[in-house]
């Protein structure tokens, strides 16, 4: 899914969109015991309550493309009678309002999902009358496409609020606060089916995670049936392994400072694009012979990337390099360099040391102290 269209769902959960039919939820403590259950109509909920429904289950629709928002594809498999997929159609095509369906839905995710502590599951299930789009963008309210039927899932920590002092009004006096148990953002989540090119992809979910490098692997391929890709950190740790591994005695800063500059390039490029800029295989090669990188080097690439990243593995470009910046890593010093002016650092030998040398263009400032270069000190003594 791209921004647009996770953005075009998030609407739909606030007061003056909702079309929210059924809201569901099953409250679970630390040693796995169902609590207590809710199941009844969206809109017979008071309106506070509403409102704080609404800002967790936009929060399952936030973050980065990439990072914590995945778009996931069902293996085939699990659209067979009996398939994750299968059942998550059932479950949908309830409406919600099948109690069996939904406790074994409770029972999957309680028996897969590992957390420490007590936790809210929540799932809403929506209808949305899709409107049409003139070629300029324009949503014409009358002219409906499609009906796009959904569920969405919540899971949520639940956690005793902090102590301390609260103020008693009727006694006009303080006293020790109450601690009693909150409902947090949710951790995990996923919206099913996807909404893809403004339409129902049943063979795809969008799933979340508040964390991007703990997508809780066993539970998504559990639950869902979908294996996971790796995760922002591991596509980066991956990505430098390739490099380093594939030039060899050859990485140095230039070489380095080029494939930067090209990811960068690439970027920008793209920026307009609603999808993420995706390197398989055969762009990160292009990149590397783009670099500079010699033809001997390149020819191990593919054994290198099969190893290290595996042979259909995709990477996401703002997943693998930080192309805002430009940095320069010592034991004892760091540098940071503006993304278009990687050309102010180069490498020198000098006296026989190998010495990293930054080109001081315009005012230089120490501590916040605006300074005279030395070398413009040096220049006029001469």
């Amino acid at each position: 899914m791209t921004k647009q269209e996770i953005s075009e769902i998030k609407k739909l959960l606030t007061p003056k969109n909702c079309s929210i039919t059924r809201i569901c939820g099953c409250y679970v403590d630390g040693e796995k015991n169902k609590k207590t259950e809710l199941r009844q109509a969206f809109l017979a909920l008071p309106e506070e309550e509403m409102f704080k429904y609404f800002e967790i289950l936009r929060k399952a629709l936030s973050g980065t493309i990439g990072k914590n928002l995945l778009t996931l594809e069902f293996p085939l498999k699990s659209e067979e009678e009996g398939g994750t997929q299968e059942f998550l159609m059932r479950l949908k095509e309830s409406k919600l309002k099948d109690d069996v369906l939904l406790e074994q839905f409770y029972d999957k995710i309680i028996e897969n999902y590992e957390f420490v502590g007590n936790y809210l599951i929540l799932v809403i299930h929506d209808v949305y009358d899709v409107p049409g789009k003139t070629t300029d963008g324009i949503e014409m309210e009358d002219a409906s496409d499609e009906i796009y039927e959904y569920l969405l899932t919540c899971i949520c920590p639940v956690e005793l609020s902090k102590p301390g002092l609260s103020y008693d009004a009727a006694e006009n006096t303080f006293r020790n606060r109450v601690r009693d148990w909150v409902v947090g953002l949710p951790d995990t989540g996923f919206l099913f089916p996807a909404f893809t090119d403004r339409s129902s992809d049943i063979h795809s979910t969008l799933y979340y995670s508040k964390d991007p490098e703990d997508l809780k692997e066993g539970f998504a391929e559990q639950l869902l049936g979908c294996p996971l890709p790796l995760s922002a950190g591991g596509q980066m740790e991956t990505f430098h392994t390739l490099i380093e591994e594939t030039l060899g005695e050859d990485c140095d800063i230039e070489v380095v400072k080029n494939i930067h500059d090209k990811l960068t390039e690439m970027a920008e490029e793209h920026k307009e694009e609603p999808e993420p800029l995706v390197l398989a295989k055969n762009e990160v090669k292009t990149i590397l012979a783009d670099s500079g990188v010699s033809n001997e080097r390149l020819e191990a690439f593919d054994r290198h990337y099969d190893e290290t990243a595996g042979e259909s593995t995709a990477l996401l470009a703002n997943n693998v390099m930080n192309t805002r910046t430009f940095e320069v890593k010592t034991p004892d010093v760091v540098i940071k360099v503006s993304p278009d002016r990687t050309d102010l650092i180069e490498t020198r030998n000098i006296n026989g040391r190998e010495c990293i040398v930054i080109a001081l263009d315009g005012g230089v400032m120490v501590n916040g102290i605006t300074v005279r270069p030395v070398a413009s000190e040096a220049n006029e003594e001469e």
